[in-house]
């Protein structure tokens, strides 16, 4: 929107010209997406707690968690109005790109916003339901799937690219669709599923979108993706926008988020998150780097599949509780000696991540 604005500024003063460098826009969207939480953010927890949207807790739940009962959540419409807004604001909007991404954040959004309301308004337990939510998650994944097949302008962008290999690139074809809602409905549920503690999902959030937009950046950068020997995709480096404004309203979010929490983000908040993140990763063709850097977020959902697999099977649980993180606090770790260990290990993850940028 902005960006329309300063070109045609820029036609007759030259120093607006600076706001067409996509890194100075990224920055701004940062900065753009930190301030709306920041200002918003207090305005809305007295909102939630004023309609007494609050957290309910699994009586079977570390004892912890207990005082958390009553807490406003749904908090993650603040990190969508901030992440949209942002967006909005600084990307190119006639960029494909740019518009899958907001329609697969925006939708994940909406559809955990129903099972939030469901679940906390209608004091339905079961929310929309497992198999509902499936397959509106399945059916906005898939619309976005089938967009970015249907307007692809080279085979690179339906082709599986393998980090560290140069030279290696499975074409998919249609099964590009397949792999596109796997990654993005997955990445739904496995962020879902590390919201559990003050801020653990957040900062690794973060981390990742950071992680992805410096991705998009150099996709999108034909002399840099020559240099790394990456695919180069015209129109990806949009994305970094997006990505920004992921980090800022995340940053803004984890202010309110931290230990001890003031509001929570709920399904609203993580659905969507998830969701961008593979929605990004579909969009650069990193799937691959996506499950390296999310490792946090692959490692708590197979602790919820080995654990249920183990009860049904053998009658005996693996961990003391699942999500993983559970299992640490049963241990007796304090909840934010969790929260933070994971972080590091976020960290590192989307280090190695990004080393694969070089190492081909």
């Amino acid at each position: 929107m902005l960006l329309y604005l300063f070109d045609t500024l820029a036609r007759d003063y030259s120093v607006f010209n600076v706001f067409r460098y996509l890194t100075l826009r990224g920055i701004f969207g940062v900065l753009t997406a930190l301030t709306i939480c920041f200002v918003l953010g207090p305005v809305m927890i007295r909102k939630l707690s004023h309609y007494q949207i609050g957290q309910t807790v699994r009586s079977d739940g570390p004892p912890t968690h207990f005082d958390k009962v009553g807490t406003p959540t749904m908090g993650g419409a603040l990190i969508l109005v901030a992440v949209v807004l942002s967006t909005l604001l600084w990307a190119d909007l006639s960029n494909r790109f740019v518009w899958v991404v907001l329609f697969v954040c925006v939708s994940f959004g909406v559809i955990g916003w129903v099972d939030d309301y469901r679940k906390l308004i209608e004091r339905n337990p079961r929310g929309i339901g497992a198999r509902n939510k499936i397959f509106w998650q399945s059916a906005a994944a898939l619309a976005a799937a089938l967009l970015l097949y249907l307007t692809a302008q080279s085979p690179i962008e339906l082709s599986l690219i393998v980090p560290i290999f140069k030279e290696v690139a499975i074409y998919l074809g249609p099964w590009f669709v397949l792999l596109a809602w796997l990654v993005i409905v997955g990445s739904s549920n496995a962020v879902n599923l590390t919201d559990g503690l003050d801020g653990l999902a957040i900062l690794p959030t973060v981390l990742v979108a950071g992680g992805l937009g410096i991705f998009a950046y150099a996709t999108g950068h034909s002399i840099f993706a020559n240099y790394l020997a990456i695919p180069y995709i015209p129109g990806t480096g949009e994305v970094l926008v997006f990505c920004a404004a992921l980090v800022g309203a995340g940053l803004g979010f984890l202010w309110f988020n931290t230990y001890p929490a003031q509001v929570f983000m709920g399904d609203i908040g993580a659905l969507a998150l998830g969701a961008a993140l593979g929605a990004v990763a579909v969009v650069v063709r990193q799937e691959i780097v996506l499950f390296i850097m999310g490792g946090i977020f692959v490692v708590e959902t197979v602790s919820v599949i080995l654990q249920v697999a183990s009860y049904k099977l053998v009658g005996k649980r693996i961990f003391k509780m699942a999500p993983l993180h559970h299992h640490f606090e049963l241990k007796g770790w304090p909840e934010p000696r969790v929260s933070v260990r994971f972080w590091i290990i976020s960290l590192i993850l989307v280090l190695i991540g990004l080393s694969t940028l070089k190492i081909r």
